[in-house]
């Protein structure tokens, strides 16, 4: 009788093993449905479809990119979350929904951990400290040592409540032990207007918002939220060389599929992923304009993401930023 049960179990995983094996080498069958969460036109949209090209022509399938805005970004990503996990649908997550919205949203449709099968995280993109030329501050080191002697008096600008401009602020303010002031905007565009034109003082902004008015001497370049210094600005120190060890805060963008996805089709589109991240001409594309590639493991994408829930968490009950 024993013997009888170890027969079929292993006959049932044998089974198993071929039907997964005979998956994977069919995958995929029909074209790839790449959801972007956002409006086109962005640096998420710019992302998907560079690599969504890519993955087309190494997969032999088209990879159709579909912008399904909303919600910021909510509405794109439930749609992958209830979708069929056979692969044909994956998603470019956006750290806004997957590492801050579980603490900002009351509910969220989506459980970022529990309702996806991580690919890949693609890139980070991490932001920069500017300020307008009227604040008396040359370096970063000078602006703290004003933020200090003057509570209160810097306002700092962001795309909008709860964005990663905002909260980066709100955890310098937190190491820091100073106090600038928010100042949301309904997007980066009328900010960085507010900003050239003095009403703000300074900005926690993306790269390729506020390069151009750099280079001319409009803004002034303090310090880069990222780990190392970024390839675009090569010249401007981090926020962790300049005082604060440890201190990062980027924004960063990866893949996923649904929950249940095969991990032989995980496993492909992760390869022909981190493939098209290596290619030289990937990398010069967006190193240029601030994007810092990445390409890691689906595990290793799963951890970062549960790390990333935890810290923001904090930053966002310190900020009392609410969803608008």
């Amino acid at each position: 009788m024993e013997r009888r049960w170890w027969v079929a179990a292993a006959m049932a995983c044998m089974a198993a093993l071929y039907c997964t094996q005979g998956l994977a080498q069919s995958y995929p069958n029909r074209p790839i449905r790449y959801i972007v969460p956002f409006a086109p036109g962005g640096s998420a949209d710019t992302l998907a479809r560079t690599t969504g090209q890519k993955l087309s022509e190494s997969l032999g399938q088209q990879v159709v990119v579909d912008n399904r805005s909303g919600a910021g970004g909510n509405i794109g990503m439930e749609i992958v979350a209830r979708a069929a996990p056979d692969g044909h649908t994956i998603v470019l997550g956006y750290i806004a929904n997957l590492g801050i919205g579980p603490s900002l949203y009351a509910r969220l449709p989506f459980d970022p951990v529990k309702d996806y099968a991580p690919i890949t995280q693609l890139a980070t993109s991490p932001n920069i400290l500017v300020a307008h030329p009227s604040v008396p501050a040359k370096s970063f080191q000078d602006l703290i040592a004003y933020a200090k002697a003057n509570p209160k008096k810097i306002n700092y600008a962001s795309a909008s409540v709860a964005s990663i401009g905002h909260l980066t602020g709100a955890l310098l303010n937190a190491a820091a032990g100073i106090d600038m002031q928010h100042v949301a905007y309904k997007g980066s565009s009328q900010a960085v207007i507010d900003l050239l034109a003095g009403q703000v003082q300074v900005m926690v902004s993306g790269m390729l918002s506020v390069t151009p008015h750099i280079k001319v001497g409009k803004l002034r370049p303090l310090a880069v939220t990222g780990a190392r210094r970024s390839p675009a600005v090569p010249e401007v120190p981090t926020i962790a060389e300049s005082g604060f060890p440890g201190f990062e805060a980027t924004a960063w963008y990866g893949v996923l599929a649904p929950a249940g996805t095969p991990k032989p089709i995980v496993t492909r589109l992760h390869d022909e992923m981190v493939r098209a991240l290596q290619l030289p001409d990937i990398r010069d594309r967006f190193n240029n304009v601030g994007f810092e590639l990445v390409g890691s493991t689906p595990e290793a994408f799963g951890a970062y993401i549960k790390t990333e829930i935890k810290k923001w968490a904090k930053v966002v009950k310190a900020s009392g930023a609410k969803p608008e």
